[in-house]
């Protein structure tokens, strides 16, 4: 208890801090939760909210339960970071709390369902979503919180506990959205005893009235399709309300489909919000991340990979070998596992070595060395008579790069952005660089849904 205290110490000061980006503030909250029997727990929790005082209507993000239990004390709320972003950019102070048993929340872990051929499903669901209960009891009476309006998202065992909560709903709840939500699978397209985890959403359906999203990809390994809908069927034919939707397939198991295809399920959570009057933002807050450039041992097809890593949480590493396998890790308890997971992951694709190319967002080895041999020159300020030489950045189209002439030859500080389906936008004649960071962001944002970034400053490339 004392280790899980002092790891949770630790995660508490690398999560407070400075905006993580433009218009978010991110911090740690330590809940103190007491439950219906007595006892008492301290639960580890991340805030991400736009900048400002508010009150912003809260969303709580419920992990998921891995299938090894050694791996739960080593969870934390900077995993689902990116996702959290989502929701943090439509409006949503968003609360990602660790139940019981997980990360550096106190225990006992308190979701057993039980032998694996005789589960009990509703227990398991009503302890988690009892967590997320007095996670909301708490934020409810914090100054940035919004009491009236709560939306509960979860992932996996995290859905299931918040569709639990949708049928014995605290004050404010709105709504849920149920990303692969159920439990109990102990391998690929395997579950203890189906027919119970379907009785179990059945249950609950009698008594949940508000609306729920259900979101399901097709190639799901741990709920399959089959299995999904008739959750989803047992829900609704008890009362429940209930939206599916069946994704496409994701990679080789769906089941990752809320942390690896985020510009997929956006649009569907947009709807779901617009259609129950829970949409807070007409625009996505933009974001600023750091313009890091890919290690050059990657292939281009990896290249266009990396802004997934950029992207990700704190405590993170990526790691290179010389022909091009990669791996990181993001979202861990300490920049030493994220190294030791990252250079593991790297070596699992390779026979030739791997080395860090990152820790965090700095570079790291060889890319340190690299970085140092060759420092930027420093922007050019304010108008110039005569035009400079910049490569279009490669994301852009044939037509886009055929419009970038027009940044190059703007004056005064400027600022251009673009994302990696070639959207792009860009802001000159500002008073600041910060001013054209920013203009560049909002006017990138509004023609794409995936993550915008700056790559020029002024005449200055930023990778």
């Amino acid at each position: 208890m004392i280790l899980r205290r002092l790891f949770a110490l630790l995660f508490l000061l690398l999560c407070s801090g400075p905006a993580l980006a433009e218009g978010l503030t991110q911090s740690a909250l330590s809940i103190p939760a007491r439950f219906p029997d007595g006892s008492s727990a301290m639960l580890e929790a991340m805030v991400l909210r736009p900048d400002g005082p508010g009150p912003y209507p809260i969303a709580i993000l419920s992990h998921g339960a891995p299938r090894n239990p050694a791996d739960r004390t080593q969870m934390t709320p900077l995993r689902y970071l990116p996702e959290a972003r989502e929701f943090a950019r439509r409006g949503w102070a968003v609360v990602t709390v660790m139940r019981r048993g997980y990360g550096g929340s106190d225990g006992p872990y308190s979701e057993s369902t039980g032998p694996c051929d005789n589960p009990d499903y509703m227990r398991s669901a009503r302890q988690s979503s009892e967590d997320l209960r007095q996670a909301i009891r708490y934020v409810a009476g914090q100054p940035f919180a919004d009491a009236s309006r709560i939306l509960a998202v979860g992932v996996s065992a995290g859905g299931l506990a918040s569709v639990a909560l949708s049928a014995d709903p605290p004050p404010g709840l709105k709504a849920v959205i149920s990303f692969a939500g159920g439990r109990g699978s102990v391998a690929d397209n395997q579950v203890c005893v189906e027919d119970r985890l379907v009785g179990a959403f059945g249950t609950m359906g009698r008594s949940s009235r508000v609306p729920t999203l259900w979101i399901y990809s097709e190639n799901d390994l741990f709920f399959g399709p089959d299995l999904a809908r008739r959750m989803w069927a047992a829900f609704t034919q008890s009362g429940g309300r209930a939206e599916f939707i069946a994704a496409p397939p994701n990679g080789k198991d769906g089941h990752g489909f809320f942390s690896a295809a985020i510009p997929e399920w956006t649009p569907m959570v947009d709807r779901f919000l617009t259609n129950n009057g829970l949409a807070q933002r007409g625009t996505p807050i933009a974001l600023s991340l750091p313009a890091l450039p890919p290690p050059p041992e990657l292939s281009a097809a990896n290249r266009a990979k990396f802004p997934a890593y950029v992207e990700a949480g704190g405590n993170k590493a990526f790691a290179v070998s010389p022909d091009g396998a990669y791996g990181w890790k993001s979202g861990m308890r300490s920049l030493d596992e994220a190294q030791k997971g990252a250079l593991e992951t790297c070596m699992s694709h390779s026979q030739k070595g791997c080395r860090i190319a990152y820790l965090n967002d700095r570079p790291a080895g060889a890319g340190a060395d690299m970085a140092a041999a060759a420092p930027m020159a420093p922007p050019q300020q304010g108008p110039r008579s005569t035009r400079v030489r910049l490569e279009p950045p490669p994301e852009l189209s044939d037509s886009g790069r055929e419009k970038f002439d027009a940044y190059v030859s703007a004056a005064g500080r400027k600022a251009f952005a673009v994302s990696q389906d070639g959207a792009f936008g860009w802001k000159s004649g500002m008073s600041s660089e910060d001013a054209a960071r920013r203009g560049a962001l909002d006017n990138c944002a509004k023609f794409t849904r995936h993550t915008c970034y700056v790559v020029i400053v002024d005449d200055q490339p930023l990778r």
